[in-house]
Formats: structure tokens, C-alpha cells, sequence
């Protein structure tokens, strides 16, 4: 079974930074793309940021230049660094990880950690 453990949530004035990290746990032989999404009161859960493989990364416009998604694939863990933060950045902030491979016959489409509270507030 696989599992994503999210951290590094909490309170922040804005302005202020916070760094993220979502660990993938259990047997795992290769992960496509992770990324991050979160989901404010009342809206719709929103993309982030995203990173492939590769290295390849994917932001949100209202993100873009004040966040920074990295991963380390040797740990199947992934990063956002959250700079800048701004009171409308407030959320919880949920980690996805996609093609979770743990061995040559099984494949996890998708999974979801369980999310971790981001507050930006003086």
C-alpha cells in the first residue's frame, strides 16, 4: 500500500515562508509526476504545482515566481517551497502523486495525501 505524508504546514504572517514536504511511503519502484494542490474555504481544489520525472515543473499563475516545487526521486519525496506568502494563499494544501509504480504489475493511477493547513494571517 502506498501512502503520501504531508508536513510543513502552519501559521505564517505575510510575507512570511514555509517549506512543504510530502514523502511517499511503501513499496515503491517509480512515481511520474507530483505535485501540489489546495483547496481554500468554499472553492474548488486548484493545481499548484506540479514536477515531473524530469524535473519538469508546472505552477499555478497566482504562484508563479513565489513558490518552488522540487523532488527528490531517490526518497519519492517532493517539495514546495512557499515564499511571499500572501493571506489568499491560505488552504489546505494536499499532495498527489500519479503512476505510482510498486512493481512490473501493479500501477496506482492516483493517490492523495491527506492534507496540511497553510495560514497566512498577521
Amino acid at each position: 500500500q502506498v501512502q503520501l505524508v504531508e508536513s510543513g504546514g502552519g501559521l505564517v504572517q505575510p510575507g512570511g515562508s514555509l517549506r512543504l514536504s510530502c514523502a511517499a511511503s511503501g513499496s515503491i519502484f517509480s512515481i511520474n509526476n507530483m505535485g501540489w494542490y489546495r483547496q481554500a474555504p468554499g472553492k474548488q481544489r486548484e493545481l499548484v504545482a506540479s514536477i515531473t520525472g524530469g524535473g519538469t515543473t508546472t505552477y499555478a499563475e497566482s504562484v508563479r515566481g513565489r513558490f518552488t516545487i522540487s523532488r527528490d526521486n531517490a526518497k519519492n519525496t517532493v517539495y514546495l517551497q512557499m515564499n511571499s506568502l500572501k493571506p489568499e494563499d491560505t488552504a489546505v494544501y494536499y499532495c498527489n502523486a500519479d503512476g505510482v509504480r510498486v512493481n512490473i504489475l501493479k500501477k496506482y493511477p492516483e493517490v492523495w495525501g491527506q492534507g496540511t493547513l497553510v495560514t497566512v494571517s498577521s
